[in-house]
Formats: structure tokens, sequence, C-alpha cells
């Protein structure tokens, strides 16, 4: 069975972890710096007072005057979230994360440790805490857990039998599908406002009117495939921390404080004469928020030149003077070096290129973008039925 552990407004919540107290006061989380002035997740009490997630800064604040705008801490969020991954991973749970908040794992594994379904669910969200109010849903496809999730009660566990399934996804909103805006107005302005009128309708037409996203979402109304839960590699524990004693704005010093991250990062003995394929740069600012940027490599390097100049532009896009610098290795490569051959076979560097590309790509955008298109259906007279696009591993 597959289970689906959601925490709502995770952001929110780790960069309250700081401020307790404002989580029981109207407050929301900042709009981005250099975005759209929108709203990110809200406490219950800003929901009380007629605040909503996404809503313009201007019209929240009209809403309610008292409300309280939470800064962004990114730094917080990624090493609370990791801490909740690292738990449950701790209790015997391969998880695969969706998103920042968001985590899907098997039972089957298991099962018999904790003595069945429930008692390993209760398990997990033990590991997590009840601090975050995590819910968990269950299923047998994965689109199912996720629907259950999210509309189960805080510290609830919600199992959808699989006889259960088109009767539980029948009256869900729409908004559970990962849709865009635009594909919500116009399915809302065709008259669907549940999964079940969507899951109604022919899929063929569905294709034909929406095309290849409408087919998507019109497959997981329908509660989906059955697709694998696929476990993530143990994360790196590499990292460097410089603490000033006073708030630093200046370039240079910066710069230098970044060339010595990066060489007490490249000593560490852990690393095991493994090249870079994705670091993290953050730092603490001056006014109590965070800053963090990841780089992915366009090829793995250990070479401290090639890093320093990758890196170093980053330093430009801090919004403020910091505190403290860290220096983190999100992932390494596999090879320790690259063997050249006098005479390559013939095919051999061109596969050897494509997989180093299609890691780069993974390590850049995230597990499930690198995909194959496998032909299942070449007779359908529907162009999106003839293949299914499946994870590929490089």
């Amino acid at each position: 069975m597959i289970a689906c552990l959601v925490i709502p407004g995770f952001e929110l919540r780790a960069a309250l972890r700081a401020t307790p107290r404002l989580a029981l006061e109207p407050a929301a989380l900042a709009p981005e710096p250099g975005a759209e002035p929108l709203l990110g997740p809200v406490t219950a009490a800003a929901e009380a007072a007629g605040v909503k997630p996404g809503m313009r800064l201007g019209e929240a604040l009209a809403t309610c005057p008292a409300l309280v705008l939470v800064e962004r801490d990114p730094a917080a969020v990624e090493r609370e979230w990791e801490g909740v991954l690292r738990r449950l991973e701790d209790s015997g749970f391969a998880v695969e994360p969706v998103e920042r908040g968001a985590v899907v794992f098997e039972t089957r594994g298991v099962e018999r440790l904790y003595g069945g379904v429930e008692p390993a669910l209760r398990r997990a969200l033990a590991a997590v805490g009840s601090g975050w109010d995590p819910r968990i849903g269950a299923a047998a496809r994965r689109f199912t857990a996720l629907a259950a999730a999210s509309v189960a009660r805080p510290g609830q566990i919600l199992v959808v039998a699989a006889s259960d399934e088109e009767s539980f996804l029948e009256p869900l909103p729409l908004s559970l599908l990962p849709l865009s805006p635009e594909r919500y107005a116009e399915l809302e302005g065709l008259g669907l406002r549940s999964l079940g009128e969507l899951a109604a309708l022919p899929g063929g037409a569905v294709a034909e009117r929406l095309g290849v996203e409408g087919r998507k979402a019109w497959r997981l109304a329908r509660g989906g495939g059955r697709a694998r839960v696929r476990g993530r590699a143990p994360a790196v524990e590499l990292a460097e921390a410089l603490a000033f004693p006073d708030a630093v704005a200046n370039e240079l010093t910066l710069r230098r404080a970044l060339g010595s991250l990066l060489e007490r990062l490249l000593a560490r003995p852990e690393r095991a004469g493994r090249p870079f394929r994705k670091l993290a740069l953050g730092a603490r600012l001056a006014n109590g928020g965070s800053w963090r940027r990841t780089l992915t490599l366009r090829d793995a390097t250990a070479e401290p030149d090639r890093l320093r100049a990758a890196l170093g532009p980053k330093l430009a896009e801090l919004p403020a003077p910091v505190v403290e610098l860290r220096l983190e290795a999100v992932e390494l490569a596999e090879h320790t070096g690259q063997q050249l051959a006098l005479v390559a076979p013939a095919g051999e560097e061109t596969a050897v290129r494509l997989r180093e590309g299609l890691r780069q790509v993974r390590a850049s955008t995230g597990a499930g973008s690198v995909c194959a298109v496998v032909e299942v259906a070449p007779w359908s007279r529907v162009p999106e039925a003839r293949a299914i696009v499946v994870p590929r591993d490089p």
C-alpha cells in the first residue's frame, strides 16, 4: 500500500519555529522578493479573519490590518524538511519527496515490523511529531493516497480500500489535480466541479479538448496509475559554515569567505575524491531571515577555480548583509574521475555523455524529470493514448 504524508503550509511552519507565538496570531508568509505580491500559507487565525493563501498583499492587509508578515526562511525550510525525511527513514520507510511538505512511501516493507498497515502509519506520524500537524492518506494508488491525505484532519490516518477508490474520489474538488489556473478556469467554464464529473467524460473527448495535460488529469481523476515509489538516495552530509562577528555586505569579503568554505569542503574525507554535481549556497541574514541558492553544475567537477567561477556570481543576489555563510554539497557524482582511452569504441563516448547529461538534468529539475516514451496502444486513434511517459533511471 502507498501512503502519503502531508504537512500543509510547511514553509510557514518552518519559518515560525523561531517565533512560535505567531502561530496563534493572524500571520502569513511574505511574498517572494521581486515576485508578484501574493501571500504564501497563512495561519488558522489569519484564515478565520478572511485572509487566504495566494491573496494579494494589499487586499490581505485591508481585510486584516493586524496581519503579521513572516519573512521567508529557505534555509530553515530545507533544514526542517531534511529532518522530517531523516526521521521517517530512521523508522524504516523508504521515502520519495514530492515537494516541501509532502512525501510518499510504501508500507509493504515495514508492515511485519510494526504489526500491520495502520500501526506502521501511526509510527510514521510519531516520527514526524505532532508539532507539525501531519496527516496521512493511504491507498493502492499514489494519487488516491495524496487525495486522502489532503482531506484528512491533523493527526488523522485515512485509509482508502481499493474497492472504495472511485466513490472516494468522486466528490473531491478539481483543485487536487496538478493543473494550471487556465485549465481550472476552462474546466469550470465547462460546468465541471468535481473529480467524478471529469472522470465520467470520455477520455478521447477530454484529450481532444484539453490536450496532454487534460488527458493526464482525466487519468488521475479515475485514480491514476499504479506507479511504484522510488525511495530517494541517501542524502549527502557535507556542509561547511563560517560565522562573522559583524554583519558583512562587502562582496570581496564574501568571495574570500566562499573560497575558504570551498577549500574546507574539498578537503573533507567523506567526499572520497568524488566531484560535486550539485551545490547549495546559503546565508543567515542580519535581519533574521535566510537566503539559499542551489547550483547544478554542467559537468561534475572538483576543480576549485571552476567552482569559484560558478558560485561567485550567486553572492551578488544576496538581499541584505549576512552574519553566516554556508556551503553544502547536495549531490556528488558516482565516479572519482574519467579514464580516457587512446581509441574509444564507436558510440561509447556518446553513451557516456548521454548518461552524464541525464544525471545532470535529474539533479537540476528533480527525480521525475527524466522520462521515456513507451508505446502501449499503437492502434489507438487518440494520439495521447498510443504511448505513455514513464520515469527513466539514467
